[in-house]
């Protein structure tokens, strides 16, 4: 499925961030956060590049989409993220009150789940398993590709 406006459709142009993190030696990580169907945001990680531990893919969406909407909270947002988010992008998104999360692979090492479930706002929406193949895959090839 790849409609217009579906979670597969933005859940590919987190991908497209996630693979220019991965040119660029960087954790292979990519967000876009969506309103209303229009994409605020794009991201990937940045913590080699700005030698900065948070500077996540999800981190630097949300900075932007705040930015571009004039406020801190996302209300009637989506983030899609290739990767579970850690607990520190978790505890953002919630303070964020973001309405919706989709993220692709899990984590199974520093996903928020393994910490905390209950770490976003009671409201938000969250969806795991969204082209789940490619972005693990991308994620075991960079990971492989370093050792």
């Amino acid at each position: 499925m790849n409609e217009l406006f579906s979670d597969e459709y933005f859940m590919k142009q987190a991908l497209i961030e996630a693979k220019t993190a991965y040119d660029k030696g960087e954790v292979p990580v990519g967000a876009v956060i969506v309103c209303r169907n229009r994409i605020i945001a794009r991201s990937y990680n940045l913590t080699e590049t700005l030698n900065d531990v948070t500077a996540h893919a999800e981190m630097q969406a949300i900075t932007a989409a705040a930015s571009v909407l004039g406020g801190k909270y996302l209300i009637d947002c989506t983030l899609y993220v290739t990767v579970e988010p850690c607990s520190m992008c978790a505890g953002a998104l919630g303070w964020s009150q973001i309405t919706k999360v989709i993220y692709g692979a899990r984590d199974e090492k520093r996903g928020y789940r393994n910490f905390s479930i209950e770490v976003f706002h009671p409201k938000t929406i969250v969806k795991g398993g969204v082209l789940e193949d490619e972005a693990s895959e991308l994620m075991k090839r960079f990971f492989k590709e370093r050792r």
